[in-house]
């Protein structure tokens, strides 16, 4: 009987919190964004210069100091050691390479395993896709026996590609009991200090380590690596493109609250929910904004800005409510005065688009995929779109053609 009452009373907190929940645009409060292109000690910044010396590491210390942690990325050494190579994957189209990248800190080590698809009908080193994988292994098989559109290796191949992944939880499992036994294991530090990284931290820090490996790897085209996640994926990788200005290319799919969206709002999930649900993710200090997020000297439209004049696409989900597509939006279209800086001008609509559509035109593009929180073919297909675009410079006809290609073979 007591067992009955402690599952009931478990059940109704957890209701009662669903319902604390907002999904209501007229409940949205009022609130104040911080300017990206003002200083703590009020100077507007109106030049590449004045935001690249002062600026940019003013607000990357604010995020590393009050959400996702301290910026370590020293470390003694790094060794690769292929795993396997298999010049004759998905049919001969590809060569699969399996790598281990290890790190090695203070007479500690985090071995991160990369898996790596390399097309073979381009002339020159291709650009890369790199999926933060924060999902089941079988979704970035090597042997292709599963494939998943969560990853759809074949689609980036076929379109001129390669296509990377690695598990997150090589960096840092997402448990709040054992994050701490990857990365953090270099850093033990960083466990005790309120402004130490955690999981995302983590996670950044070995996209950071994956890009090292690439820029060692003569068969891929390390200046033009995309990085990619999903969700909570898209939270690390949103902080790794901010600090790392070698990708040239950012994607944060369905990010949510501390990814892309505005925590402002309080749409959604919420600063409080994310720490108490997952409070292994960000540091301590992010803690003292529950339910305080006016207090937050940054907001998510200044990640954004960071990635700047770099190649940035943020998605959304017509029905992932959750991870709030206006807030998501809306922080998008804040980080365009730091574009602008750079002669980038945003062509982003006034209101969010329609389910279904795409906007690929600039820089800054977005898209509102219908349907639910998830990573899909269609996702992936207008990356392709937009790399084409800009990572590539192919004219806008022959992606399009492309589009209705990979429609085609794919869905």
């Amino acid at each position: 009987m007591i067992r009955f009452f402690k599952l009931c009373s478990l059940l109704i907190a957890i209701s009662v919190a669903a319902a604390a929940q907002n999904y209501d645009e007229a409940k949205v409060p009022a609130y104040v964004l911080p300017d990206p292109l003002v200083t703590a000690l009020q100077k507007r910044i109106s030049s590449q210069v004045e935001w690249e010396n002062s600026r940019r590491t003013e607000l990357l210390t604010l995020f590393a100091d009050h959400v996702y942690g301290a910026i370590r990325n020293d470390y003694d050494s790094l060794s690769i050691r292929p795993v396997l190579v298999n010049e004759h994957a998905m049919n001969g189209r590809a060569k699969l390479k399996i790598v281990e990248v290890a790190v090695f800190k203070s007479g500690k080590s985090v071995r991160l395993e990369l898996v790596l698809f390399i097309p073979k009908h381009v002339a020159a080193p291709p650009p890369v896709f790199l999926l933060l994988n924060n999902r089941d292994k079988n979704n970035t098989d090597p042997t292709r026996v599963v494939k998943s559109g969560f990853w759809p290796a074949e689609m980036l191949i076929d379109s001129g590609y390669a296509v990377a992944a690695f598990q997150v939880s090589d960096a840092a499992p997402d448990n709040k009991d054992t994050y701490h036994t990857g990365v953090l294991q270099l850093y033990p530090q960083m466990l005790i200090q309120p402004n130490g990284m955690k999981a995302i931290g983590a996670w950044a820090w070995a996209a950071r380590r994956i890009m090292d490996y690439f820029e060692r790897d003569a068969e891929v085209n390390a200046k033009k690596v995309c990085i990619v996640g999903h969700s909570r994926g898209g939270k690390a990788a949103l902080w790794a493109g901010a600090q790392d200005q070698r990708f040239a290319m950012v994607v944060s799919n369905c990010s949510g609250n501390t990814g892309a969206a505005l925590a402002r709002r309080k749409f959604g999930e919420t600063i409080r929910r994310i720490n108490e649900q997952f409070p292994h993710w960000f540091c301590e200090n992010y803690k003292k904004y529950n339910d305080n997020e006016q207090a937050v000297p940054v907001d998510q439209h200044m990640l954004l800005s960071l990635v700047a004049p770099r190649l940035l696409y943020v998605t959304s989900a017509s029905k992932d409510l959750w991870a709030d597509p206006t807030g998501t939006y809306l922080s998008l279209k804040n980080a365009a005065p730091v574009y602008a800086l750079y002669g980038i001008k945003s062509t982003l609509p006034e209101k969010l688009p329609s389910p279904g559509s795409a906007l690929h035109q600039s820089r800054m593009g977005y898209h509102n995929r219908e349907g639910e929180h998830n990573l899909t073919a269609w996702d992936w297909r207008n990356f392709v779109v937009f790399a084409g675009i800009h990572l590539k410079g192919v004219d806008r006809n022959k992606t399009d053609r492309q589009q209705k290609l990979t429609r085609t073979l794919y869905e």
